[in-house]
Formats: structure tokens, C-alpha cells, sequence
């Protein structure tokens, strides 16, 4: 998927994260986060929103591939055999950012996790713009994939529009909550 793709369907004037944490606050959700190769810009990303602290959890920085198994609870097989870009990745990334970021026992509503190869080299056999955004909430586990083109910055920016419209239409899409 380009960059061109990423405008969010509701028009220019839109802001997607503004929405996203006015979704989560509105309907009493929260949210944590698991990041890799966006190193923490998607949390940076959502608390730029005032009042952001009524719906996000926190997040990990699990840039160390043994960090998504130690604190995320990736296998480690699943890790050994695919490398860390991978669909199950983020999708076990996103799981365990809920259980991770727990508040009183209770995980975190939804889980969002990115985890890709920004460049400039290839990564685990992955081109550089392969990345797939995990998603996790009582309903199950999802990923996204995308392809993207750019530099590095431009990949990793991308990433992080792509990651809070996914979390957007997931919510959208479980709008029983």
C-alpha cells in the first residue's frame, strides 16, 4: 500500500488520532501499544491528543527482537522460523501489549503493535516497506499488511497513519463495545 492511500475517508480536515482517542474515550476503552520499527512514534502519536491519559495504557519499545519474546510473549519459534516481520508477529505483539500494559489486572481493551523493515537494508528476507500492523481486542487478533515506499523516515511515518486508521476502523468495525 502507498503513502497516497493513507488519507483517512472522512476528508481533509480530519484528524484520524484526534478521533481515534475521542472513540476510545467516548466508549470508556483503553489502549496499548507495541512498537518496533516505529520505535515509539505511535504513542507519541496518540498522546499528542489532550486527554489522551482517559484512554492510553502506554506502550513497549521492543525494538530488540527478544524483547517482543521476553515482554510481549511472541514465541519464540514462531520468531526463530519467521523473524520479526512477520503477520503472527504483530498479531501476537498487539495480544501482548494488552496483557503487558495491564491496569489493576485488567488488560488494555485494544492492543495495537507495528513491526517491519523501514530500512535501508532488507530485513528477516523482508524488502524494505514490508510492515504489518497487529491489531488485538476480546474479538481476536488481526494484521495488516503494507507495503510501502519511501526512506526510512517516510516508511516509519507511514507506518504510524496506517496503524492509528487501522485502530480506528477496528473500533468502528466492534462499534457494540
Amino acid at each position: 500500500m502507498s503513502d497516497e492511500r493513507m488519507a483517512p475517508a472522512d476528508g481533509p480536515g480530519t484528524d484520524p488520532t484526534a478521533e481515534l482517542i475521542a472513540e476510545l474515550t467516548r466508549r470508556g476503552l483503553r489502549i496499548a501499544v507495541a512498537e518496533s520499527l516505529t520505535g515509539g512514534l505511535v504513542v507519541g502519536e496518540l498522546t499528542r491528543i489532550p486527554g489522551a491519559s482517559l484512554a492510553v495504557n502506554g506502550g513497549v519499545v521492543a525494538y530488540d527482537t527478544g524483547v517482543k519474546h521476553s515482554v510481549l510473549g511472541v514465541p519464540a519459534d514462531l520468531l526463530a522460523a519467521e523473524g520479526a516481520v512477520h503477520p503472527d508477529v504483530a498479531r501476537h505483539m498487539a495480544d501482548g501489549a494488552r496483557r503487558a500494559l495491564s491496569v489493576d489486572g485488567r488488560p488494555a481493551d485494544l492492543g495495537l503493535a507495528t513491526t517491519g523493515v523501514a530500512g535501508p537494508d532488507p530485513q528477516d528476507g523482508r524488502p524494505v516497506g514490508t510492515v504489518f500492523v497487529g491489531l488485538a481486542d476480546a474479538e481476536g487478533t488481526e494484521a495488516v499488511a503494507l507495503e510501502l515506499a519511501g526512506d526510512r523516515d517516510a516508511i516509519r511515518r507511514a507506518t504510524v497513519r496506517a496503524a492509528v486508521d487501522a485502530a480506528l476502523s477496528r473500533l468502528r468495525r466492534h462499534a457494540t463495545a
